[in-house]
C-alpha cells in the first residue's frame, strides 16, 4: 500500500516521499520523490527491486525483438517474391523462441473478430468472452475493426507467468468501436487463477500502435502493461526509423518450418501455416526495405483505463485526441505524452490515484492543449509540463538545444495531489489558465529557466506551502489575475523575474510575497493581499532592482512573533553598532557617576590620597673654624 507523501520541511532541506507500492507476486514498484530547496525534485523516478527490473527489462528487449524479427522476416519474403511470397500475403502465424505471433498482412477486406476467431487466435469463453491466445501483429496496410453490434466484446488477453500475449500493429488501421450500450472491454487474464493479472514482474498483455492509425472508442481497458512506456499497457508509438533505412538479416541458409494445410482444408477454418522466424534469405544476408517512418494517429474517445501500469503512453505522434476519458489506479504516470508528440488535444479526461503524476509533457512535447481535465490524488503532480531542451550541447544523438512549448492548461482542476497542482519545467511560450488547483504541497511552480510562462485566471487554495511560485532562472513570466488562499506565502520569487500584476492573496499565514535572491526586472504591481503573518512583503533577502507599486495591503495583519523580531534585529551590522554605543554609553556612566561623588562630598578631587609623613626640622649651621660650635647642626 503507499504510504502517505511527507509534506513537511522548509527551504534548504530534503524531504524524501517513498511510495512503495506492492503488488502480487513481488513485482514491487517504488515512486521516490525528492524535495529539496524548497521543492527542488525529479518529476518521478521509479525504482523496483534489482531481480524485478533485470526480469522485466529483458521481457521488455525481447518483446522489441519479436516485433522487429517478425516485421523484418516478413518484409524480406514479401521482397524474396515466389510462393513463399505468396503466402505471407495471407494471415499466417510466425514463430520463434520468444513467442507465437498471427501476422495480419495488408489486404482490401478488414480483419474482423469473426475471422481473428476462426484463425484460432480467439477462443470463445462459456461466458461470451473470447480468450487471447497468441500474440496479434498487423503490419502496414491491414485494417483491423474489432467490434461486436450483437452485445458487449470482451476479449481476456491471455498473461499468464512466463508468457502474456499482445496486440501489437505496425503501421497498419486498427479501430476498436464500442458503444455506450455495447463496450468493448480489454483486460490481461490468468485462465489458471480465473483472475486479471496484477503481476508485472513476469511481464503483462499490452495494446500497443506503432506509427499508422489507432481509434479507440467506448472501451474499457484494465490491468495491462508492465516496465516501460510502449509496453505500458496501452500505447500509441510512432517509429523513429529514417525514411531511406533499410536493414540487413544477417545468417545461413533460411530457417523456415512450414506447415501447409492439405488440399482439402479450408485455410479460413483456422489451419493455416507456420513460419519460422530465423533468418531472411540469402546465405550471407540479403537486403530488405524497411517502410519510411511515420507518426501515429490516434483517438482514444469514451473509455475507462484502471490498474495499467502507464494509463496511455503516447510518443511520436501527430494530432491525437484524448476525450472523454477516465483513467485510474496507474501504477506509474495516467497520462504521458512522451518525445515528439505534437499538436494533441487532451479534453475532459480524468486522471485519478496514479502513482506518479497525473498529466505529464515530456520533453519534446509542442503545440498540446489540456483543457477541461481533472487531476486528482495522484502520488506526484496534477500536470507536469516540461519544455527542456533535449540536449545542453553536443550529443551522440545530435539532439536539439532548442526549448519547447506553445502547450496550453486551461478549465482544468488539480484537486489534492500529493506534490503539486502544476509544475512546468522550462520551455517557452506556455500558458496555464483559468484551472483550479486545491490542496498539494505547492499550488503552480514554474523553474528551470523557463521563459515567458503565462500563468493567469488560476484559483490555487489551501496549498501546504506556497501558492505560484516563479524560480531557477525564469525570466520574462507573467502571473496575473490569480486568487490564492490559504497559503503560508502566496506568491514566491526566486532568483527570477516577472511581472506580478492584479492577484488576489487571502488568508495568506506567512507572507503575502516573497522575493529572494536576483529579482531584477521584476514588477509587482495591483496585487491585492490579505492575510494574518509576519509580514506581507517579505524582501529582505532580494537582490536587484525592482518595482513594486500600487498593491493593496490593508488587509495584512502583522503578528511577527518574539522570535521573529529577534532574527530580525539581531543581524551582524546591527550587533556591531550596538556594541559600539553600548561601550561609548557603560563610560558616559562611569564618568557621570564619579563626578556625582564628587559634587555630593564636597572636597578636594584629591583628599582621598595617602598624606605625607611628617618629619622634625633641622637646622642647619656653618663651621666657621674647627673647635668652634658655629657649624654645628643642632636640633
Amino acid at each position: 500500500m503507499a504510504e502517505p507523501p511527507a509534506k513537511t520541511g522548509a527551504f534548504g532541506k530534503v524531504v524524501t516521499t517513498v511510495l512503495v507500492l506492492g503488488l502480487a507476486g513481488g513485482g514491487t514498484y517504488v515512486y521516490r520523490t525528492h524535495f529539496s530547496g524548497g521543492g527542488d525534485g525529479m518529476p518521478g523516478v521509479n525504482e523496483v527491486t534489482s531481480s524485478s527490473a533485470r526480469q522485466q527489462s529483458t521481457l521488455v528487449d525481447q518483446e522489441d525483438t519479436r516485433i522487429m524479427q517478425v516485421r523484418a522476416n516478413h518484409e524480406s519474403q514479401l521482397a524474396d517474391g515466389g510462393a513463399l511470397a505468396a503466402r505471407v500475403r495471407e494471415p499466417y502465424t510466425a514463430s520463434s523462441a520468444i513467442g507465437r505471433t498471427l501476422v495480419l498482412p495488408q489486404r482490401r477486406e478488414p480483419y474482423y473478430v469473426a475471422e481473428l476467431e476462426n484463425k484460432g487466435v480467439l477462443e470463445e469463453q462459456s461466458d461470451g468472452s473470447y480468450l487471447l491466445t497468441r500474440n496479434i501483429l498487423a503490419v502496414e496496410g491491414a485494417k483491423v475493426i474489432l467490434q461486436n453490434a450483437s452485445g458487449p466484446l470482451t476479449i481476456r488477453m491471455r498473461s499468464v507467468p512466463g508468457s502474456f500475449t499482445s496486440i501489437v500493429s505496425f503501421g497498419a488501421s486498427v479501430r476498436v468501436n464500442g458503444s455506450a450500450q455495447n463496450p468493448v472491454r480489454f483486460l490481461s487474464w490468468n485462465d489458471d487463477a480465473r483472475r486479471p493479472d496484477t503481476q508485472v514482474s513476469d511481464g503483462r498483455s499490452y495494446i500497443r500502435a506503432i506509427g499508422g492509425e489507432f481509434s479507440m472508442k467506448y472501451t474499457r481497458v484494465s490491468d495491462l502493461g508492465f516496465w516501460s512506456g510502449r509496453t505500458g499497457g496501452l500505447a500509441l508509438t510512432g517509429t523513429d526509423r529514417p525514411d531511406s533505412a533499410a536493414e540487413r538479416v544477417k545468417g545461413g541458409a533460411p530457417k523456415r518450418k512450414i506447415r501447409l494445410p492439405s488440399g482439402d482444408e479450408d485455410t479460413s477454418s483456422g489451419a493455416q501455416e507456420e513460419i519460422q522466424v530465423g533468418a531472411a534469405p540469402g546465405g550471407d544476408g540479403a537486403a530488405f526495405h524497411v517502410p519510411r517512418a511515420n507518426l501515429v494517429s490516434g483517438t482514444i474517445d469514451h473509455t475507462t483505463v484502471s490498474g495499467n501500469a502507464y494509463g496511455l503512453f503516447v510518443t511520436a505522434s501527430n494530432q491525437t485526441q484524448i476525450t472523454n476519458n477516465t483513467i485510474r489506479g496507474s501504477l506509474v504516470h495516467g497520462v504521458l505524452l512522451h518525445r515528439f508528440a505534437k499538436n494533441a488535444v487532451i479534453e475532459n479526461t480524468t486522471v485519478a490515484g496514479s502513482r506518479g503524476d497525473g498529466f505529464v509533457l515530456s520533453r519534446g512535447t509542442e503545440g498540446v492543449r489540456i483543457t477541461d481535465c481533472e487531476a486528482e490524488r495522484n502520488g506526484g503532480n496534477g500536470f507536469t509540463l516540461d519544455g527542456q531542451p533535449l540536449a545542453d550541447g553536443p550529443s551522440a544523438s545530435g539532439e536539439s538545444v532548442t526549448a519547447f512549448g506553445g502547450n496550453l492548461v486551461s478549465s482544468s482542476v488539480a484537486r489534492e495531489n500529493a506534490r503539486y497542482g502544476v509544475e512546468l519545467l522550462g520551455g517557452d511560450d506556455t500558458a496555464v489558465q483559468n484551472n483550479r488547483i486545491t490542496g498539494g504541497d505547492m499550488g503552480i511552480v514554474v523553474r528551470e529557466r523557463a521563459t515567458r510562462m503565462q500563468i493567469s485566471g488560476n484559483q490555487v487554495s489551501d496549498p501546504a506551502r506556497q501558492g505560484i511560485v516563479l524560480r531557477d532562472g525564469v525570466t520574462g513570466s507573467a502571473v496575473a489575475g490569480n486568487v490564492i488562499s490559504g497559503s503560508e506565502t502566496a506568491l514566491y520569487l526566486r532568483d527570477a523575474n516577472g511581472a506580478i500584476t492584479g492577484n488576489t492573496v487571502q488568508s495568506a499565514s506567512r507572507h503575502g510575497l516573497t522575493l529572494r535572491g536576483a529579482v531584477t526586472g521584476t514588477r509587482i504591481t495591483g496585487n491585492t493581499l490579505s492575510g494574518t503573518g509576519s509580514s506581507v512583503l517579505d524582501v529582505d533577502r532580494a537582490s536587484g532592482a525592482y518595482v513594486k507599486a500600487n498593491n493593496n495591503t490593508q488587509g495584512w495583519r502583522k503578528t511577527a512573533g518574539f522570535w521573529t523580531w529577534v532574527k530580525r534585529i539581531l543581524k551582524p551590522m546591527n550587533v556591531i553598532w550596538f556594541c559600539v554605543f553600548l561601550l561609548v554609553a557603560v563610560s558616559m556612566y562611569r564618568s557621570r557617576e564619579a563626578g556625582m561623588r564628587i559634587g555630593r562630598r564636597g572636597a578636594h578631587p584629591y583628599e582621598n590620597q595617602r598624606r605625607l609623613e611628617d618629619r622634625p626640622v633641622r637646622l642647619l649651621h656653618r663651621a666657621d673654624a674647627p673647635g668652634s660650635d658655629e657649624g654645628v647642626v643642632r636640633r
